[in-house]
């Protein structure tokens, strides 16, 4: 653990009002975290026990977890999976592991974020929760403003400016993963990591494919289109 001591409060906070729920079986790191996330004007909460965080999101629900890989009760890795069965709320995975098949697994399951404990930094956790609590923030925005896209997941068709898209299943999975963080850069592994069940077995540049298409889809509706943008030595964004 390298840092111990509680910044001081800050006059505001980018979403004052949103609940962030601690899911750590370690309680001194649980309250290190919630005093930090209290610190920057978040309210927190905290579960031990993985069996009870179903329950608990349903109940309560939180705007962002802070969900542990390792926990009793349940692994963090299957609790990331049945919560994206019923909720979009953020995920942000902690793990004392490294590795990159690790990350993949937790970005599968459907993880928003991958913080490594070691070494463990709660600023930049409280960072990480702010930046993604503001894309979520703009998103409702947009949305709330009548955004020019539009995805109906359940019928699994997407519009642009209220026309039909015609996109395949993986164009469509891919513009949905990309919609869900607008401005966030996207790398092809971690695209691949969510639109594959074994990425591995597929070529990182299959991604820059489903990209050009698309893009010639959306521009067939708007010549000037240039919501996905490239990112030099990332990967890609969308721009709304």
């Amino acid at each position: 653990m390298t840092e111990s001591r509680i910044p001081n409060q800050q006059a505001a906070a980018v979403m004052p009002a949103a609940h962030v729920l601690v899911v750590e079986d370690e309680p001194k790191l649980a309250a290190l975290m919630m005093d930090y996330l209290r610190a920057a004007g978040y309210g927190a909460s905290w579960i031990a026990d993985g069996a009870q965080v179903i329950d608990h999101v349903r109940a309560s629900r939180p705007d962002l977890v802070l969900l542990d890989v390792m926990l009793p009760g349940r692994d963090g890795i299957g609790l990331c999976r049945e919560l994206r069965g019923f909720s979009d709320v953020p995920i942000v995975m902690l793990t004392a592991r490294v590795e990159e098949a690790d990350r993949l697994d937790g970005l599968e399951a459907g993880a928003d974020d991958y913080i490594c404990k070691t070494p463990f930094s709660p600023r930049e956790v409280v960072a990480r929760v702010k930046a993604i609590l503001r894309r979520v923030q703009q998103q409702g925005a947009r949305e709330g403003g009548q955004s020019p896209l539009r995805m109906d997941v359940e019928a699994y068709r997407a519009y642009y400016k209220g026309v039909l898209l015609p996109l395949t299943p993986v164009e469509f999975r891919l513009l949905r993963i990309m919609l869900s963080a607008p401005g966030h850069a996207f790398t092809r592994d971690q695209l691949l990591a969510r639109l594959h069940d074994d990425p591995r077995s597929v070529n990182d540049r299959a991604v820059d494919s489903h990209i050009k298409n698309l893009r010639r889809k959306l521009e067939a509706v708007d010549s000037r289109a240039d919501l996905i943008r490239s990112v030099y030595g990332v990967g890609f964004r969308l721009e709304l």
